[in-house]
Formats: C-alpha cells, sequence, structure tokens
C-alpha cells in the first residue's frame, strides 16, 4: 500500500480523537473558570480581586471552629501542586475530597457536591487542569480541631447521567449543585451536624469574612417575603451574572458572580429555572 495512503488514513484517525481531547479540555476550562468558581478560592485575591497571574496556586483561608485551611495549589506544579499526581487521584480529591496519601480535603472542599459531575465533565476538568501554567507555591496543610465529615449534597449522591444533563430543569439542578451555590446560602444546623439542607436550603446567612469585609450570604429560595420569590427572570439572572440585587445594591464576595457573568445565557436561565422551585424560607 502506498505509503501516502497509509499516512493519510492515520492521520484521519487522528483528527476525531484531538477534536475530541479538545472539546473536553474546553467544558473542563469552562467549567472551573465559570461555574465552579475554582478560582474563588484556589487563586490568590488581592484588593482588586483574584490575581490571575499565579491562578489557581492557592489562595482563601478557611479558619472555621473545626479546622483552619488554606486552598491547595491545584496546578501541575510537581513540587507544590498536582503535577505528580494521577488522573484517578485527582478525580478522588474532587469527588472524594481525599489526596493521593488518603488524607482527607478540610470540608470547604464541595466534593460532596461534586459527586455529581457527569464523567465526562470529570474528565474535561481533569484535562483542562493539567494545561494551565504551573506555579510554585507551597501551601500548608489544613489543621482540624474538631472531627469533620464530608457532607452529600442531596441529590447529588452519584452522577448525572449526560442525557439528564440535557434537560433544562435537570441541568438547572447539576449547574448549581456544582456550583456548590447552596453551600454558601444553607446556614449551618443548630445541631452542629452540618449544613442544614433538610429545613433551611437556601435560607441564607452565612457570614464570610475577606479582603472585601463581612457579606452575608443571601436568601434564594422562591420566598416572596424574604427570597427570590418576586423577582423577574431577569433581575436574578443579573444577580447571578453582575452582582446587583434587586433593588440595585451590590454583592459582595465571595458571590462568584464575576464567573458566572462568562457562563452561556441558557445554563444561566437554566439555573434559575431551578432556583425558582426551591421551597421558600423565611
Amino acid at each position: 500500500m502506498n505509503r501516502g495512503v497509509v499516512l493519510g488514513f492515520f492521520a484521519l484517525l487522528a483528527a476525531p480523537t484531538a477534536a475530541m481531547a479538545q472539546a473536553s479540555l474546553d467544558r473542563g476550562r469552562y467549567l472551573v473558570d465559570t461555574v465552579m468558581t475554582c478560582h474563588n478560592c484556589h487563586t490568590p485575591m488581592g484588593p482588586n480581586g483574584p490575581q490571575f497571574d499565579k491562578a489557581l496556586s492557592g489562595g482563601l483561608r478557611f479558619d472555621e471552629p473545626a479546622f483552619d485551611a488554606i486552598a491547595s495549589n491545584i496546578t501541575p506544579d510537581r513540587d507544590t501542586g498536582i503535577g505528580n499526581w494521577s488522573d484517578a487521584e485527582i478525580k478522588a480529591a474532587l469527588q472524594q475530597g481525599t489526596r493521593p496519601a488518603g488524607h482527607h480535603l478540610a470540608p470547604i472542599m464541595p466534593s460532596g457536591f461534586y459527586k455529581i459531575l457527569t464523567p465526562g465533565d470529570l474528565d474535561g476538568i481533569v484535562a483542562y487542569l493539567r494545561s494551565v501554567p504551573p506555579v510554585e507555591n507551597k501551601v500548608r496543610g489544613p489543621v482540624y480541631k474538631l472531627p469533620t465529615a464530608q457532607q452529600v449534597f442531596p441529590g447529588a449522591e452519584q452522577p448525572m447521567s449526560e442525557s439528564d444533563v440535557n434537560d433544562k430543569a435537570k441541568r438547572g439542578f447539576y449547574l448549581v449543585t456544582i456550583a456548590h451555590c447552596m453551600e454558601c446560602h444553607t446556614p449551618f444546623s443548630r445541631s452542629g451536624s452540618g449544613l442544614d439542607f433538610e429545613k433551611s436550603l437556601g435560607k441564607g446567612g452565612r457570614e464570610f469574612p475577606g479582603p472585601w469585609g463581612v457579606s452575608t450570604s443571601s436568601n434564594i429560595t422562591s420566598s416572596k417575603a424574604s427570597g427570590v420569590g418576586d423577582w423577574s427572570d431577569a433581575e436574578i439572572k443579573r444577580a447571578i451574572t453582575q452582582g446587583v440585587r434587586k433593588d440595585g445594591t451590590k454583592l459582595k464576595p465571595p458571590m462568584g458572580y464575576g464567573f458566572y457573568a462568562k457562563m452561556t445565557d441558557g445554563d444561566v436561565d437554566a439555573m434559575v429555572a431551578y432556583l425558582r422551585t426551591v421551597p421558600p424560607k423565611e
């Protein structure tokens, strides 16, 4: 067989594979840089916002009653990041909240929300994290003050199917889940057993200190009195993507509106559709 024909045949086989790999990486970039707001925690914060020249190299400190932790370096730096981790180890960190040696990540890492990630999205996230510039920045490990455990978000116990993600209502739940909105917008239970998803889902009220001062998460339930029940779809979308409330006042970080602004209109619409279904809480 002609050598040129053989090479051309293999080139044809390789082209779809390369295109699929690029599509997966692009999907991972979209999720990491927008929906999942990974930069909100893992990129150092300066007075004017995230320092993207050090993107994903370790960021915010969380000094909580149960632990004191700094968001990890998740760049592919081999000495201080995840450059030596296998794909399976990165996926375990995302969904199980464990490091390669078996140590648990601090529960501020929303791995209990990421269990819902589709296999395709999980692959894309790993591919993208491997593609970002490595940054050398050693981040100390967490200090635990009390026993902690991973809390799984209700409905996120297992990966969602690709077909379900294509359904608008289910996609809205999927996106709100991997954006871990309810991690910030749900208060802790009075019993100290974790976030009160059962009785206070989306009620807000958690305080977040940072370079911006102290911000308090809003009620994002369908309550007309206390939540977003009497907001229009456009007003909810503006809050998500521009950080502006119905009354025109500005939201503070760590609300990730700067990242959500890059989401597709269809995805933001799906999120709004899901938020309309969240039972009202006062």
